[in-house]
């Protein structure tokens, strides 16, 4: 699937390119900036191939962006030689490696690995409020202040929950329930459904502000919405009326963390 609303390439593109590869539980997604930081173009791809921010399945990683990457080559009429991508507060630096090994095992270069709230952050440059990354498996809330990450937190409910309830009410396939959730004509329907399981998350989400704001003395006044399972509608609604919090969701908000790994895709002297 093509990133959307990108424009056609009329012209191949110069400067030096940055790319961004998010491995993220339900979706691998492959973006490319100009010289700029412009996005230029992006794919993604439905796979489960990673599980609370660690590879299980290493093989199919590298198949799915190994494919992504030709494509994308193809269209832009350039090779790409290097990329950044990141991991979960919290990871093992032993599983941070295993990310950078599947960006290496496509071809490209891995010149940066960064925390996924970082990463969104040099998109949404939020000072002071919680980015809340709502992915396939888990719920991130990463508070800010100053712009700085001062704590995370990451807990099991996502947007695979979001599907397993569909599929249980509806009688269907857990893949059916995946494609009725991403059904603009059905998602008013099943909004009900699944309005519970938005109202879990932010019960997390509530629940670790709290515990914030007590050992801090400081308060969250923003909620910003990241994330594949972000872009269903109301989700927003849901949390700003469980939590009190005014909440956003920024424009295609599966794409944030994707282009903020992109932007960091700089030459270090690290070694990952």
């Amino acid at each position: 699937m093509q990133l959307p609303s990108l424009p056609p390439l009329d012209v191949v593109p110069q400067g030096e390119l940055h790319v961004g590869v998010d491995l993220g539980t339900a979706y691998l997604v492959l973006v490319v900036l100009d010289e700029k930081n412009q996005p230029i173009l992006g794919e993604y791809q439905f796979a489960q191939v990673v599980r609370d921010g660690l590879v299980v399945d290493f093989i199919g990683a590298v198949d799915r962006l190994r494919e992504m990457k030709s494509s994308v080559e193809r269209r832009l009429g350039r090779e790409l030689t290097h990329a950044a991508s990141g991991y979960p507060p919290g990871v093992p630096a032993a599983e941070r490696r295993a990310t950078a090994n599947v960006v290496e095992a496509v071809g490209m270069h891995c010149r940066n690995l960064i925390d996924e709230p970082s990463a969104a952050n040099a998109l949404l440059k939020l000072q002071n409020g919680a980015i809340v990354d709502v992915g396939g498996g888990t719920t991130g809330i990463s508070i800010l202040q100053d712009g700085e990450v001062v704590y995370t937190a990451d807990e099991a409910t996502g947007g695979t929950h979001f599907s397993l309830v569909i599929a249980g009410a509806q009688d269907i396939l857990f893949e059916e329930a995946e494609a009725l959730k991403i059904d603009p004509d059905q998602q008013a329907r099943i909004f009900p459904t699944i309005r519970p399981v938005m109202e879990k998350v932010a019960s997390i989400v509530s629940r670790h502000i709290a515990i914030y704001q007590e050992e801090s003395g400081k308060t969250v006044k923003q909620l910003v919405l990241v994330g594949g399972t972000t872009q269903f509608p109301r989700i927003a609604d849901v949390i700003e009326q469980y939590t009190g919090i005014p909440t956003s969701v920024p424009e295609r908000p599966l794409f944030v963390t994707p282009l903020g790994f992109a932007m960091h895709d700089i030459a270090t002297e690290e070694v990952f």
